[in-house]
């Protein structure tokens, strides 16, 4: 049995040529679906190549050389041409590729998201009208993510380093696989309830589109968007935008940087606290200068020195206006008491009971005043108003 046991370096080479002596291995055609697409600066092409039920890992030297297209994306449906490969130093499995053929096709979950994201940017989803502001500084914040993961430990950190006195809640979460949709809907809504928490961020670390299809899905989406606090979709990547994060309030590339929007750093505040108190200060101060030295040129001044002397010329002024109003005042009122008199002769002299006085009467008839002859006929009866009283009388001839 001794004579089995290798180090690792001797079974990587059997493994490896192993590998290469089986001809099922070499020059075959593979078809699947792109994923985890990684263009290098150095000529290399990476991806993992998948169908419903399995994966494996691909790898495209110089793929320039090979005339391999240089647009594949996320989902694109693809027959490659290659080799089983078995890389020794890290015991890696995977295949060479040496030509590949796009399909006219994508993914079929990429179609069916593409046209989700049509779907809910058409009903406003993703408007920035939605989207609600940031808090400028929040006391505490919730966090739904694994609880295992590096995310988590990152979040932490950062906001402690940043603001050391706020307040955490964590909600951990499964963030992929089964069961990862209703537990990260439930920790939104459940940390949604706390009133004391001013924003959310829900996320995970870093992996394939895969472990991250999670954020993509339209219920998980729901909940960012019906989510009533500011929340922040935190997923570690960098490529194609998530669902979460066209319908979150804020987008962060990482768990990290959602920190480093969301929470300022207290030494900042207190810097610039610091530097406000002290352009008050020197503000404040200024105008109190300014405010002596004017309180000073005004008690030199003519007016200030004189003060009194122009209050008592002006008592003198009010005195002899005063005299002046009262001896313009009597002259007022006795030509007001003349009119008056001779407005009051001459109701007297219109005053109807003055004219009867002299011998004059008012003859009415059916309440009638007569004036003419012509008004009243023979038999008619009349009511003759006199000065000291009133008579009724029957006409028996008119003259004319």
């Amino acid at each position: 049995m001794k004579d089995r046991i290798y180090n690792v370096s001797e079974f990587n080479k059997i493994v490896k040529e192993y590998v290469d002596e089986i001809p099922e291995f070499h020059n075959f055609f593979l078809k699947g679906e792109l994923s985890g697409i990684t263009y290098y600066k150095s000529g290399h092409l990476y991806f993992t190549l998948k169908d419903r039920k399995s994966q494996i890992k691909c790898v495209a030297f110089n793929y320039k050389l090979k005339r391999i297209p240089e647009d594949l994306k996320e989902g694109d449906n693809v027959t490659l041409f290659g080799d089983v490969g078995f890389y020794e130093v890290r015991g890696d499995f995977q295949i060479l590729v040496r030509h590949i053929e796009k399909e006219n096709s994508i993914g079929e979950l990429y179609q069916k998201l593409e046209e989700l994201k049509l779907r809910m940017e058409e009903e406003g989803y993703f408007s920035p009208l939605n989207k609600k502001p940031l808090p400028k500084y929040p006391t505490t914040i919730g966090i739904v993510t694994s609880s295992i993961g590096a995310g988590l430990y990152d979040i932490i950190t950062t906001a402690r380093k940043r603001m050391d006195n706020i307040n955490i809640y964590v909600y951990p979460a499964k963030v992929q696989g089964e069961g990862s949709v209703e537990e990260i809907i439930k920790g939104i809504e459940t940390l949604d309830k706390i009133p004391e928490i001013d924003l959310i961020i829900a996320g995970r670390g870093g992996g394939s589109i895969e472990d991250l299809w999670s954020f993509n899905e339209e219920k998980v989406a729901l909940a960012f968007f019906n989510c009533k606090k500011p929340i922040i979709s935190a997923v570690g990547h960098e490529t194609d935008f998530l669902l979460t994060d066209l319908v979150a309030d804020v987008r962060a590339a990482t768990p990290t940087q959602s920190i480093e929007i969301s929470v300022p750093v207290k030494k900042e505040i207190l810097s610039l606290l610091d530097d406000d108190k002290r352009y008050l200060t020197t503000l404040i101060n200024e105008k109190i200068k300014k405010s002596k030295l004017i309180l000073e040129n005004k008690s030199q001044s003519y007016i200030f020195k004189n003060f009194n002397k122009k209050i008592e010329k002006a008592k003198e002024d009010l005195f002899e206006r005063e005299l002046f109003l009262e001896k313009n005042l009597k002259l007022i009122l006795e030509r007001k008491n003349q009119n008056l008199k001779l407005q009051i002769e001459k109701l007297i002299a219109l005053n109807p009971l003055n004219i009867l006085a002299r011998g004059f009467s008012i003859v009415k008839s059916n309440d009638k005043i007569i004036k003419s002859s012509k008004e009243i006929e023979k038999d008619d009866e009349l009511f003759i108003k006199l000065y000291d009283g009133s008579l009724k009388a029957t006409v028996k001839e008119i003259k004319k």
